[in-house]
């Protein structure tokens, strides 16, 4: 039974080119005209729905200027190398280990280990150590009995078992790698730590007498495990591996050095009797007109023979370079004009809205201070009026205190994350690297979160600190691990390489009540001793009589009115967020989204500024537990776009996959909605002590 071993990784870095921090690279879905390179497989290529590519169509137009402003500015970011993955220097005939990594479908969500299915198995398994992402995404990396050395060649190979005998399937194997089939399972291995792809050559939208002269190329992870010709199952029983190398530059007198640069594979399924194998295990493949494909008959035994061969060729990539055949996109224009169209958008909108802030506060405050003219000023209606209430604590100030500082937590973890990714230092080939460094910031994080909830409940009259700090430490991460278990559960049932095992969780629990949990409470401490907020008005002691409230000023309205702008400025980083986690696509779009979050910071305290100005403004002084409401609105429109995004881009049916999605969904949610809405209220709350400190009171 396999026992995960969880190892802490140093600071997790990939190789890459210089200018990948800029482009935004993403493995995307191959477009309708693709076709597979092999014959032998029609349906190689994983062709998406004309419905899909519509919203991506977009005709060729010149960039505007302020796109190469904004190129040259992320162009500044470099990528650099730190210590911790290194390049592997193969001599020639040195053995090139071809691991497994797992079984991935975009239409279950449930991973599975390698060797769940009955592929070859050598004579002895081991799992690699792996770190606590790889964990978490269900990567079950493992030794396969394939044998490939550096630069030489095998045109074809029985994997395992005597030529004379055949692998048999069970009829219980057989039913399970046809229902595998059925439900567009892909299989992942890696060479060097370089994933394998499958390539795909299509014609992009050219004239008719270009498309004779060339052809596109993408990549598609992993490739295909069988296909099905109507109500027939047909198993990938052969693989052709192609290998890049690239020859390094070494003395005269020195052994030529290699180094693996792309990993490819064209699957094929060949039938038991057209393959001619003798006795050293040694086969001939036949012709790709006259073979027939592996049936795998799920009602009865298949036999059949799992073969390989293996090519070499040499490739002018470096080594640096390696991924960036995997991360290209073919859509790269669509996307570019998607951000800056956000960019544009948004920080247009937030200048007017701040014009008209600033242009109506001077006013008020110019009115408001008019020594002469106090009796008008008397009668005005406006936000000073309620200048005696508008800091008085709110209800249950705890739970308040205790959400920001969780807000607080997500917000210092999702940037420095975003950052350091920017910069080159969580690449897709460190694999796990990324989720590994968020849990392990989230945690100790908890310090400033601490402490930002501690300072907050003592400014809103609170006395009971170490319980204020326990419901800190304790709610929201509780909330996460309580649904996270739940829906463990339902993927231990299905057997799941996706299923967190028990020693994991037992880490996570000590992590969490013995990094976290440790940290808030000093944080909570120090900040709970700090000076509270020096709020500029006295509170009276009597409640002022809130007036009667218009239908827009309705908490519900001001949610669906305030989400608008933050959604619009994150929506089209979503599609990509989404179909990389949903749809087992590499992410590579970090300096996009650090703009995007960096957008998405000044749309949400605009919009919150404005809110509770008109909140105020309608004598209404309980903003603090609305504004945080509000400030979230517009994870109420990532639920509705995670819906639209469930029905019309996945091919999801079953229950528990089901459960998996809204399930993770939620959680994802609630992360946004503390993020949005912790931006918004400490925007919000330092604009009000601003204001009030600007006007005189009697």
């Amino acid at each position: 039974m396999y026992k995960p071993r969880i190892t802490l990784p140093f600071l997790p870095v990939g190789p890459y080119r210089k200018d990948s921090a800029i482009r935004g690279l993403l493995d995307l879905p191959p477009s309708p005209n693709m076709a597979p390179t092999h014959s032998l497989l029609p349906t190689a290529g994983r062709p998406l729905p004309s419905a899909k590519m519509e919203a991506r169509a977009a005709p060729s137009l010149e960039r505007p200027r302020y796109v190469l402003v904004l190129l040259l500015l992320l162009h500044s970011t470099d990528s650099f190398y730190v210590p911790g993955v290194a390049p592997i220097n193969f001599h020639h005939n040195d053995p090139v280990e071809i691991k497994a990594v797992k079984l991935t479908s975009s239409r279950t969500q449930l991973p599975y280990e390698y060797y769940s299915l009955p592929f070859c198995q050598p004579t002895k398994i081991t799992y690699k150590a792996e770190n606590l992402g790889e964990v978490l995404r269900g990567d079950r990396i493992v030794n396969t009995p394939f044998q490939v050395s550096m630069n030489m060649e095998k045109k074809c190979e029985v994997l395992c078992n005597l030529p004379n005998k055949p692998v048999t399937l069970t009829v219980e194997q057989s039913k399970l790698i046809a229902e595998r089939i059925r439900e567009d399972y892909y299989v992942h291995l890696i060479a060097d730590n370089l994933p394998v792809a499958t390539r795909l050559e299509f014609y992009s939208n050219r004239e008719e007498e270009e498309k004779k002269k060339e052809k596109d190329v993408q990549f598609e992870h992993g490739y295909r495990l069988g296909f099905m010709d109507g109500n027939k199952f047909y198993l990938h029983n052969h693989l052709s591996f192609i290998l890049y190398y690239h020859r390094e530059d070494v003395e005269e007198s020195q052994e030529p050095t290699y180094r693996v640069v792309r990993f490819e594979v064209i699957p094929q399924s060949i039938k038991l009797e057209d393959l001619k194998a003798d006795e050293k295990s040694m086969c001939t493949l036949p012709e790709a007109t006259g073979s027939a494909p592996q049936e795998i008959d799920p009602s009865k035994e298949n036999q059949l023979l799992f073969t390989y061969s293996v090519h070499w060729e040499e490739s002018d990539i470096k080594w640096a370079s390696r991924w960036d055949t995997y991360l290209t996109m073919s859509d790269v224009q669509i996307h570019w004009f998607s951000i800056i169209n956000s960019v544009v958008v948004v920080f247009f909108l937030s200048g007017i809205l701040s014009m008209i802030i600033i242009r109506t506060l001077r006013k008020d405050i110019a009115n408001y201070n008019k020594e002469d003219d106090i009796e008008d000023t008397m009668e005005e209606s406006g936000w000073k009026l309620v200048h005696g209430d508008v800091f008085r604590p709110p209800q249950y100030p705890m739970i308040l205190s205790s959400l920001l500082g969780s807000g607080i937590q997500l917000f210092c973890m999702i940037l420095i994350v975003i950052f350091v990714a920017m910069l080159g230092m969580l690449s897709p080939s460190s694999r796990g690297a990324l989720m590994t460094t968020a849990c392990f910031l989230f945690m100790f994080m908890g310090v400033f979160g601490g402490f930002f909830a501690g300072r907050l409940y003592r400014t809103l009259k609170g006395h009971r600190w170490k319980k204020g700090a326990f419901c800190t430490a304790t709610l929201y991460p509780g909330v996460v691990f309580g649904i996270c278990f739940v829906l463990n559960c339902f993927i231990w049932g299905k057997h799941s390489s996706g299923a967190v095992p028990f020693p994991t969780m037992v880490a996570l629990l000590c992590m969490w009540f013995g990094i976290s949990l440790p940290l808030v409470y000093l944080g909570y401490y120090f900040g709970f001793r700090k000076q509270p907020y020096d709020n500029p008005v006295r509170t009276n002691q009597i409640p002022r009589q809130i007036p009667e409230q218009r239908w827009y000023m309705n908490k519900f309205v001001g949610i669906l009115m305030a989400g608008i702008l933050p959604f619009g400025a994150m929506f089209i980083e979503l599609f990509f967020i989404f179909s990389a986690i949903w749809e087992n696509q590499f992410y590579y779009l970090f300096g996009f989204l650090f703009l995007v979050f960096i957008i998405l910071v000044v749309s949400c305290s605009q919009i919150s500024i404005v809110m509770v100005y008109f909140q105020l403004c309608a004598e209404d002084y309980r903003w603090w537990w609305r504004t945080f409401l509000v400030s979230g609105g517009s994870a109420f429109y990532v639920l509705i776009y995670a819906i639209f995004y469930f029905v019309n881009k996945l091919d999801i049916v079953e229950f528990i996959p089901s459960l998996l999605y809204f399930g993770y969904t939620a959680l994802m949610v609630l992360s946004f909605w503390l993020l949005t809405g912790t931006i918004g209220f400490y925007a919000a709350y330092m604009f009000v002590r601003k204001i009030y400190a600007a006007v005189k009171i009697d």
